[in-house]
């Protein structure tokens, strides 16, 4: 099929899985549509072991959301559809050019929609194409766009159609019509400008042989005071840093104990400072080792203490990890603590990323290009797991469990609290977990969310 066939296709499908639904299974059924027609689509060429990588989690993507349908795994399909078309056109375009590529296209899909040549065919297409889209689609376009403008301004013409009963909502088929019509374009004709094209070797992970000449990078220091300068400065942000560590477990794990919502709010207090402590150790780093530096001989000095820095940082998370850890073991696990551990986690992976950009010396870039794969897989993770059942599965075990709050705040909980009630006999309960899934299941097939049609009474 050609790119026009894609987009009228699903253009379509869009309209026929989102009439009158919910998002739900839909979605799910569109994302698998549009990985498997990508797959089709690419080139042998652009068929990277990357390209497979995105290919497969767009599947699984597009079942978690239809399994769950929540915000992670909207976000996880949304990612990864994009990641895998993208990559169909692009083999060795840097990811991080995505967004601004696809924004660009966003906008500019009004003018390139009337470029008619750049998307039809050239050449004449067969008999039955050319005549349902010269007697059919485009007159239809007119006269949809034209009767909307004349029921506005006249309640008599709408009047006329109104006397009819069809059971269907032309608005709602319009609107559908036309975001589906916006995707489909955007996502199978997209186009990415030669500047980003020109610009991708600015992302790249190795220096250029250019990049390696030993220069100073201000005209105002020469390359010994800068040298000297980035000794100086980590030798006292090391000594600062061990300072800080003392304080900072002395205040977490020996002070006198304190309220549950003291300990909370100190907590993310505490590991929202060695988050940004983190990140800006990093950018001191690529500060000061962006380029000449290095390839210094002379520098052997400030990379031992920037090595030394990195390390320190890393104690610093650790620290923060067994905080909240100990913190999960007195109250309990939620939502947010599990997402400390997420960032500390991505802090500690920049941690390591920034050791091997300086041990392997490689650009700032390098940095970026790795680190946007481990926010995504974190986004993967995040949509995958049912992370609600295990935070109800793990409190349930407390004395302290406090039911009302799995149920109303906790998503996805119900198969843990039906658990709970036949082990506790809670009737109450047991009922009002399964009229929340009997509302659910009750939806249309398309609107459905797996996860409960497996909840059994």
């Amino acid at each position: 099929m050609k790119t026009h066939h894609h987009i009228f296709l699903t253009a379509a499908l869009f309209v026929i899985v989102f009439y009158d639904q919910d998002m739900g299974l839909n979605l799910g059924i569109l994302g698998i549509v549009y990985a498997l027609l990508a797959l089709f689509k690419t080139p042998e060429r652009n068929r990277t072991r990357t390209f497979l990588i995105l290919f497969v989690t767009s599947i699984l993507s597009s079942v978690a959301f239809a399994w769950f349908r929540d915000f992670p795994s909207l976000l996880a399909v949304v990612s990864s559809l994009l990641l895998l078309g993208y990559r169909s056109k692009n083999r060795k375009l840097k990811i991080l050019f995505l967004i601004p590529v696809f924004i660009i296209n966003s906008f500019t899909s009004l003018f390139r929609f009337f470029s008619f040549d750049s998307w039809l065919p050239k050449k004449n297409i067969s008999g039955v194409w050319q005549k349902a889209l010269a007697f059919i689609l485009i007159p239809l376009l007119f006269i949809s766009i034209f009767f909307g403008i004349y029921s506005v301004g006249s309640d008599h013409f709408a009047a006329v159609f109104r006397d009819y009963e069809l059971d269907i909502n032309i608005w709602q088929v319009l609107a559908l019509s036309v975001l589906g019509f916006f995707i489909a374009f955007n996502y199978w004709n997209y186009t990415v400008e030669r500047l980003i094209y020109k610009k991708n070797s600015l992302l790249d992970d190795n220096f250029p042989d250019n990049d390696k000449v030993q220069k100073s990078t201000y005209s105002f220091l020469d390359l010994d005071a800068e040298r000297t300068s980035g000794v100086i400065s980590f030798f006292c942000l090391n000594i600062l840093l061990i300072f800080f560590i003392i304080t900072y477990n002395y205040e977490q794990f020996y002070e006198i104990s304190k309220t549950p919502v003291q300990l909370s709010e100190e907590t993310h207090e505490r590991v929202n400072a060695v988050i940004m402590s983190i990140i800006m150790a990093v950018l001191v780093i690529m500060f000061y080792f962006k380029s000449g530096f290095n390839f210094d001989p002379k520098a052997k000095l400030m990379k031992l203490l920037a090595r030394i820095w990195i390390i320190l940082n890393a104690i610093l998370v650790f620290s923060a990890a067994l905080k909240n850890y100990e913190y999960i073991i007195s109250y309990g696990l939620t939502y947010k603590r599990l997402g400390v551990f997420a960032f500390l986690l991505l802090a500690l992976i920049g941690l390591i990323l920034t050791f091997i950009k300086i041990q392997k010396k490689k650009r700032n870039a390098f940095l970026f290009n790795t680190m946007i794969w481990y926010f995504y897989g974190t986004i993967l993770a995040c949509s995958y797991v049912n992370w609600g059942g295990i935070i109800t599965s793990q409190n349930m075990k407390r004395k302290d469990f406090a039911v009302n709050y799995h149920f109303e705040q906790i998503n996805f909980s119900e198969r843990g609290l039906l658990k709970y009630a036949e082990e506790k006999n809670d009737l109450q309960l047991k009922k009002k977990v399964l009229e929340k899934a009997k509302q659910e299941k009750s939806k249309p097939f398309l609107s459905k969310i797996i996860y409960f049609e497996t909840l059994k009474e």
